[in-house]
Parts: C-alpha cells; structure tokens; sequence
C-alpha cells in the first residue's frame, strides 16, 4: 500500500487495518508512506524529512504538487521491484512526498493489479480535494483558472491546476488493470463524471470497529468538567479556527439553545480565544476507549463539515448509539441511517437547533439500537476490509 501516512489519521489506520487482517490470513503486506512514523513493522518510508519539507515549498513557489521527491520516489520503486507485490494499493497520494510522474511511470510500464481507494478528490481534479463549497465542476471537462489556487495543496503564486489536471489524466488513465474504491456512494456518483468513468468502480465504505465504538455507562462529564444535568451537544473535529466556518456554526447554534443544554466541541485550537467560555473545549482525548465514552454521553452528535468523502466521526457517533444531525450536503447524508437522526440546509442553524429539540422531546435509547444496527450492517469493520481483499483476489483471478 501507498499512502501519507501509516498508522497516523484515517486514512493511516485505514492502511494499517487492512495490512494486519492481511497477515492474519498469512499474506504479507508492506506500507510505504511519506510522512510521519508508525509502528507498523513492515513500512517503507518515502524519502527523508528533508526532501519532504523541499517538496512542501517547492509545491507552493511552483504551484505544482507531485513533482519532486524525485529521490526518494525512485527508491520506492526500486523498492517494489525488489518485493514485487501481487497487488498494489493507492491511497491519499498528496502530502508532498511522492513524484508522480517517476511512480506511474513504473506503474504504466509493470501493469500490475492496482486499487485506489479514494478517501477524497484529489485524483481527478487539477489541485483541489474538494470542490463542492466553491461550487467548481471544471474537472469533469478540463480544469483550469483554479478558485482555489491558494487552498490545499495551496499554491502562493501560480495556477498549475489546467497542467496537473492533463498529467493526471494521461498518467492515471493509462493504467490496465486499475480498480477504483471509493468511500461512499456519493463519491462513487462524482467519479462516474470524471476520467476514471471507463474503470472498474466498486464502493466500499470506511469501517467503524463497534465493539471498540459502543455505548458505554460510564459517566465521565465531571471528568471534563460538564454538569451532570445538561444535555450534551457534542462537536468533534481534528481542529477548530474562528478562520473556518464549522467553529462559526457552533457559535452560532450557542445563541439559540436553552441553559439545560451544553455543547462540547473535541478537537485542537490553534487560539483558544476563538472558542468562547459558554462552550466546553476538549483539546484532546487519549485513546479509542475514552472518545467512545465521550460519544456515549453525548445526547446528540451534530457534525457541521460540509466537505466529507465519508465522514468516519459520524459513524463512531453513531456506533455509540448516538443520534446525529448533518448537513445535506456530499456524502454526510447517507452516513446517518432511517431514525438515526435528522439532515439539515448546509449552514442552518435554526435547523440544527430544531432537529435538537425534536431529538431532545424523546429518550436517547429510542435512538440507541437504530444507531448500532445501522453501523453494523453497512459499516462493519471485517465485513468491509474483507470486502477490499475479495478485490484483489478477483484481479488476480483475471490476471493470472
């Protein structure tokens, strides 16, 4: 597999889960990535911290990304010379450690077997890994005069967006034997209209593991300095900015709900300024088994992004037998189950706010059983990893 990272995020957990239920049934798996560690012991790290950081201001002086690393790209394909795997697996290529052109180079020339999970969509536009909020559907013709020259990977000078998008198609679309996974359904929809429209296309969800993420008893509000009689509005994300407009919903929402309710937003500030005193901040939480405990507590999970391929923190929420509120808007609405919850207008508050109270008029358990089954059947953590293996044991059937 090649990704970012290894063990680190989700999409590096992601890697890591499927490379060990890989091993437990006796093949091996290797993991390059470009940033970061990991503890996973069969990696290969792409290229040094050095070079990485050179690519980083490289990307943004040229405005070009995926164009350098050019030494440690090259020893990643010696690498996958030397192990010569039955399968190769795509993950989140961005992140300023790989030289595309050097990788699909090799890859166009060997034609292996290769899956790309897309965790977002990046793979087939110019630059950007979202476009929804700007409105932007160039890449489903030709992209170019970018909206969003200066956001990730961000550019300081210069629209490359028309050039890498050509790249892209030419090096991504002469790959043989490549098969598409993307992360739900909608995703699945939006690379229908792409150039990878003519590929084997086969969704699978991201995976909850619900006997880590389940409903707990334990009460841990004092913990975090909650009042044991609020109903908790509970927010999680991996930071929060005034600059971003998810902290700003929340704000929002602050003003219209009533003194008998709390919200607590979980996740890192860079200015704890932003966050006002009438909402409890949790900058961080150690480990699988207190998040889940601050997901059992919480009597709604209300999740305001508005650009989610998936949207993973939704469905641990709900594994936890939490009911959700979210916005109609990319994949966040199919996330939420039939009575698992209520979907909202993209940046409405009195929404959110109405969708509480209904939510808030009944017990949580009514809630609670829904929830789980609705994780359990669409994503499970064996069934859909399982899922991604039978992939690659049909490529090999039709490659031998």
């Amino acid at each position: 597999m090649i990704n970012t990272v290894s063990g680190f995020g989700s999409t590096g957990s992601i890697c890591v889960d499927i490379a060990t239920e890989l091993e437990k049934q006796g093949h091996v798996c290797y993991i390059a990535y470009g940033q970061g560690t990991t503890t996973y012991p069969k990696s290969f790290k792409i290229g040094t911290v050095i070079e990485n950081h050179l690519h980083n201001i490289g990307s943004r002086i040229t405005g070009k990304q995926g164009y350098f690393t050019k030494k440690g790209t090259h020893k990643l394909v010696k690498f996958i010379k030397e192990y010569n795997p039955d399968v190769i697996h795509l993950h989140n290529l961005h992140g300023n450690y790989l030289n595309l052109k050097i990788l699909f180079n090799y890859l166009i020339k060997v034609q292996k077997p290769i899956v790309w999970t897309l965790h977002d969509c990046w793979a087939f536009t110019g630059k950007c890994a979202h476009y929804t909020d700007v409105q932007c559907y160039k890449w489903q013709t030709q992209c170019n005069k970018c909206p969003q020259v200066q956001k990730y990977p961000p550019s300081l000078f210069f629209d490359q967006s028309q050039t890498m998008f050509e790249d892209k198609k030419k090096w991504f679309t002469a790959l043989k034997n490549l098969t598409i996974v993307p992360v739900s359904h909608w995703l699945e929809g939006e690379v229908k209209k792409s150039f990878f429209k003519n590929n084997t296309i086969i969704p699978i969800y991201n995976w909850v593991d619900h006997t880590l993420f389940k409903p707990s008893n334990e009460n841990v509000k004092e913990y975090y300095g909650i009042a044991s009689n609020k109903f908790i509005i509970l927010g999680v994300s991996a930071s929060w900015s005034f600059s971003n407009d998810r902290l700003k919903d929340f704000i929002a929402l602050s003003k219209l709900i009533s003194d008998d309710m709390q919200i607590v937003l979980v996740g890192k500030t860079t200015n704890k300024k932003d966050i006002p005193s009438s909402i409890i901040h949790i900058p961080y939480i150690n480990g699988t088994n207190n998040l889940a405990k601050i997901y059992s507590n919480a009597n709604v999970y209300v999740h305001v992004s508005t650009e989610d391929t998936f949207g993973k923190v939704i469905a641990e929420a709900l594994s936890c037998g939490t009911p959700a509120i979210v916005y109609n808007t990319t994949a966040c609405p199919e996330i939420v189950g039939e009575g698992c919850g209520y979907i909202v207008e993209k940046r409405n508050t009195t929404q959110i706010f109405e969708a509480i109270l209904k939510i808030k008029a009944v017990p949580k358990k009514q809630y609670t059983e829904k929830c789980r089954k609705h994780v359990i059947e669409n994503f499970d953590f064996n069934t859909n990893i399982n899922r991604t293996i039978a992939i690659y044991k049909e490529m090999l059937k039709h490659d031998c």
